[in-house]
């Protein structure tokens, strides 16, 4: 049977092919791209930056000297009056006196033990003037002071004077006057100088006042005769208000920031950094010389931090009143570092026993490009954590020194010693305790944000389950 001739054409056939292609990223670009996906990390990114510029150009903007003393206001709130009125030179008062007669009795033989208390003209910052009718049988009088009002519990406030004679029933209050309440009580006192029970209160509130050779002293007006009796004028701007000593909150934020971010910063990336060193060095060696450099780093931590900061102190010299910035920074990079080493170890540990580095290492990768490709790179997220968590404890560490007086020693500001300084007067003036204590839990948080976002975006583990 003849074969049929088989004849083929060529058919030509076209397909659309779809292809995804992906630019070539960098480790680092890829990480910033999932930073930046992180809207917390993001913005704590900010917040850390605007912290920067607050600590470097916020001196160079708000030139105000963060020691110089405002007397006039003295722990003055954010947002307190400003206003001060001019009036004449201080002019010594006489007072008033009255006529007694009678011997000095005991406290129970009083026959009007009861006072009757009032202010005499009108109460400024110069002078508060208090006067009061006679006791008959009263030796003389005790009169006080207080800012808040005596009567639920007798609480008369600050002795101001003992008046040991009966016919003088006036005095002249010229102790550090700010324009609050203040409660202006009289006691009786018997011939033994013993108080009688009953006692009267009066209540009054400074008015602001200043002279024109004081406002022209302090640069308010250009001369004395460019002021007249009566005339407002405002004193110095102070928008986070003044501490116990007179000083602009403001001024001792941004200079504390530089102690306090210096310390917080720098000295954790020391002893973070010798922590990377001496324990890649020990998970890398393995065997019997990681057993040796672990067991020294767990002799360091056996070490009294307190007892170096006391040695360090001495032998640099640091008196009391001196500022132990240095000691301190001394004394954390060489005793806190082991706890940084102790995790780098166990990261390179876990890391050289991965099958990648075991087959860079078959295809002759040396040493120094396993270190820094492979082990490195994969500890970042474990180093940047550490550090985060550093950050604040540097922070409070300084703190607690500065509290106990071997920190940062006014008049030198930090945040942790501004803290210190505002507990005293923390139930009366809060904001002095409120700025500095709200600026360590911002920056606390931030870098304890950032830094798991920077964990989250540099975790090599991370981008593979995505």
């Amino acid at each position: 049977m003849a074969e049929a001739a088989l004849s083929f054409e060529r058919v030509s056939v076209s397909r659309d092919v779809e292809t995804i292609s992906r630019p070539s990223l960098s480790y680092w670009q890829d990480a910033w791209i999932r930073l930046k996906a992180n809207t917390r990390a993001l913005i704590s990114l900010y917040i850390v930056i605007a912290l920067g510029v607050f600590t470097l150009a916020g001196p160079l903007v708000w030139q105000v000297d963060p020691s110089a003393q405002d007397l006039d206001q003295i722990s003055s709130a954010p947002g307190a009056d400003r206003q001060a009125v001019i009036v004449p030179p201080y002019t010594p008062w006489s007072g008033a006196t009255a006529r007694v007669e009678g011997p000095a009795l005991s406290a129970p033989d009083m026959t009007d033990p009861t006072l009757s208390v009032l202010i005499v003209g009108e109460a400024n910052t110069q002078a508060v003037r208090v006067q009061w009718d006679p006791i008959p049988g009263a030796s003389g009088y005790r009169v006080y002071r207080n800012i808040a009002d005596p009567a639920p519990d007798d609480a008369l406030g600050l002795p101001l004077a003992d008046i040991l004679t009966a016919e003088r029933v006036s005095f002249e209050d010229r102790l550090d006057l700010k324009p609050r309440t203040y409660f202006y009580s009289v006691t009786a006192l018997d011939r033994n100088g013993m108080e009688a029970p009953a006692y009267a209160t009066v209540a009054t509130v400074p008015k602001r006042v200043i002279t024109a050779e004081e406002a022209v002293k302090r640069g308010l007006a250009d001369g004395p005769a460019a002021l007249r009796e009566g005339e407002v004028v405002s004193l110095p701007l102070h928008p986070f208000g003044t501490d116990y000593l007179g000083r602009d909150m403001l001024a001792r934020l941004m200079h504390g920031a530089r102690v306090s971010l210096f310390i917080g910063i720098v000295a954790p990336f020391v002893y973070v950094l010798i922590g990377i060193l001496y324990g890649s060095a020990a998970g890398f060696a393995g065997g019997r010389t990681d057993q040796i450099l672990m067991r020294f780093a767990d002799f360091v931590v056996a070490l009294p931090f307190l007892l170096f900061m006391i040695l360090f102190r001495i032998l640099f010299g640091i008196e009391g009143g001196d500022s132990g910035i240095l000691p301190m920074m001394i004394a954390m990079a060489i005793l806190a570092w082991p706890a940084a080493a102790r995790l780098v170890r166990g990261q390179i540990l876990q890391i050289r026993e991965e099958g990648y580095v075991s087959a860079s290492r078959l295809l002759g990768a040396k040493t120094n490009y396993l270190v820094l490709r492979h082990m490195i790179p994969n500890t970042m997220g474990v180093i940047l954590v550490t550090l985060t968590f550093a950050v604040p404890s540097a922070i409070f560490t300084e703190a607690f020194l500065s509290f106990i007086g071997m920190g940062v020693a006014p008049p030198t500001p930090s945040w942790g010693s501004m803290c210190n300084e505002g507990i005293k007067t923390m139930l009366t003036h809060p904001h002095e305790l409120v700025f500095p204590a709200v600026f360590i839990s911002i920056t606390v948080l931030a870098f304890n944000l950032l830094g798991d976002g920077l964990r989250d975006a540099l975790d090599a583990r991370m981008r593979s389950r995505e």
